[in-house]
């Protein structure tokens, strides 16, 4: 499951009611303070809303409610029954124990407010969430600009790119210092070691990653390195037998040509 949690706290709270019936029942629903929590859900993932309390809650008829003000389920303490949402009817489970909603597959238009609401005695919030669903980070692209290498050290000049963000860097001393930037909920991180150079794109509900292996790329300068002077000598020792070839055949036509002139003779 895909999500992640934050825990806001608005106001402390803590109620105990009662009973002043031989039919109702105590009604506890938070214990210490009651909270805003956002979570951040994949799309097409699945989240767990909790009531979030150190005891679970006495009552009448617990509701999940949207912020529609819909009743995407609603469960009856006396009854034992679970009544969903027609349009959740597929999409929800909730656990008449824990008295916790599981939604599947979130949209993007699932994201809104949801609260678990009592109704007794006295009607309460229990918890409410702000749920946000949004898509997975998009892959970087880590791109080397520029090497060179000697024999104790490499060094290079690399960008890491993803979602209109951009990472601009050298790495020099087997080293690179580590560089992040952000836009509203994304962030791009340029970091590397002795061995590589990682790009690292994420968001709340996800991460990908790019990065260049150090040893292979120095390895790869180097042998292009080696593999300059070859080529030259090659080209050297093949402009030579051109030559050469060239020579001996316009002499060898010379020579052809002076023949009916000697015979003539």
């Amino acid at each position: 499951m895909n999500t992640t949690t934050a825990l806001i706290l608005k106001s402390n709270s803590n109620f105990n009611i009662l009973d002043h019936s031989h039919f109702r029942k105590k009604i506890k629903c938070t214990m210490g303070f009651s909270a805003e929590i956002s979570v951040f859900v994949q799309m097409g993932a699945s989240v767990q809303l909790d009531i979030q309390t150190q005891q679970l809650p006495e009552f009448d008829l617990l509701s999940w409610m949207n912020d529609k003000s819909e009743s995407i389920v609603r469960y009856n303490s006396d009854s034992k029954r679970v009544t969903p949402h027609g349009s959740y009817k597929d999409r929800v489970d909730f656990n008449d124990t824990t008295f916790s909603l599981t939604l599947k597959n979130m949209q993007k238009t699932d994201s809104g407010l949801y609260t678990a609401r009592i109704s007794g005695l006295i009607n309460k919030d229990c918890v409410t969430y702000r749920v946000s669903v949004m898509d997975a980070v998009e892959a970087p692209v880590l791109t080397m600009n520029s090497n060179g290498s000697s024999s104790d050290s490499c060094t290079g000049n690399f960008t890491c790119r993803a979602h209109e963000l951009m990472i601009d860097s050298s790495y020099q001393n087997n080293s690179c210092s580590k560089k992040e930037v952000t836009s509203q909920i994304n962030t791009l991180i340029l970091n590397c070691n002795q061995k590589s150079i990682i790009c690292n794109h994420s968001n709340p509900v996800s991460w990908k990653e790019d990065r260049i292996i150090i040893t292979q790329l120095c390895d790869d300068n180097k042998n292009s390195s080696l593999l300059v002077p070859v080529v030259a000598s090659v080209a050297v020792i093949i402009l030579i037998i051109i030559c050469l070839s060239v020579f001996l055949y316009c002499r060898c036509k010379k020579g052809m040509s002076m023949l009916p002139h000697i015979h003539s003779l």
